[in-house]
C-alpha cells in the first residue's frame, strides 16, 4: 500500500452540484431554491423557533419550577430509622456509616414518624422537628445545644 494509491471508498464522496448553470443542468435559474421568500435569498435564515413574527411557543408558555441546589444535599430521616443505629451518638458521620443517609448528604433532619425505643445522644449538626425532639427526650436520649 502506498500513500499515492489511497482513494475514498466507492460511494462515500458525492460530487458537488453546480447550480445556476442553465436549464439543461436541472438546477438553473432559481437553483432549486424556489421562487421568492427569505429562504430563496443569499444570507436568508431565521432563528430556531422563529414563527414568522408570531409569538413563539417557548415564549407563549409560562415558566415553572425551581429545584433548590441545597435540597440535593439534604435528606430527611424517620425516628424509627434511628433504632438501627449501633452506636449511642447520632451525627452525620455515624448516619453515613450505618447507611441511613447517602454519602454526599450534608444536611439531615429527623422527622416524627414511627417510634424510638433507645436512648441516643443527638449531635447539633442533626436537626430535629419539635415532635422528634420530644420523642427522643421521652426515650431517655439527650439533645445537644443547637437543635
Amino acid at each position: 500500500m502506498k500513500l499515492n494509491t489511497l482513494k475514498p471508498a466507492v460511494g462515500s464522496k458525492q460530487t458537488a452540484r453546480r447550480v445556476g448553470r442553465g436549464p439543461g443542468s436541472g438546477l438553473g435559474k432559481t437553483c432549486g431554491r424556489g421562487h421568492k421568500g427569505q429562504k430563496s435569498r443569499s444570507g436568508g435564515y431565521h432563528k430556531v423557533g422563529f414563527e414568522g413574527g408570531q409569538m413563539p411557543l417557548q415564549r407563549r408558555l409560562p415558566k415553572f419550577g425551581f429545584c433548590s441546589r441545597k435540597s440535593l444535599l439534604s435528606q430527611e430521616i424517620r425516628l424509627n430509622e434511628l433504632n438501627q443505629m449501633e452506636v449511642d451518638t447520632v451525627n452525620l458521620q455515624t448516619l453515613k456509616e450505618a447507611n441511613i443517609v447517602n454519602a454526599h448528604i450534608k444536611f439531615v433532619k429527623v422527622m416524627m414518624k414511627g417510634e424510638i425505643n433507645k436512648a441516643l445522644k443527638i449531635a447539633p449538626e442533626v436537626r430535629l422537628t419539635n415532635g422528634a425532639k420530644e420523642a427522643i427526650l421521652k426515650a431517655g436520649g439527650t439533645v445537644e445545644a443547637g437543635n
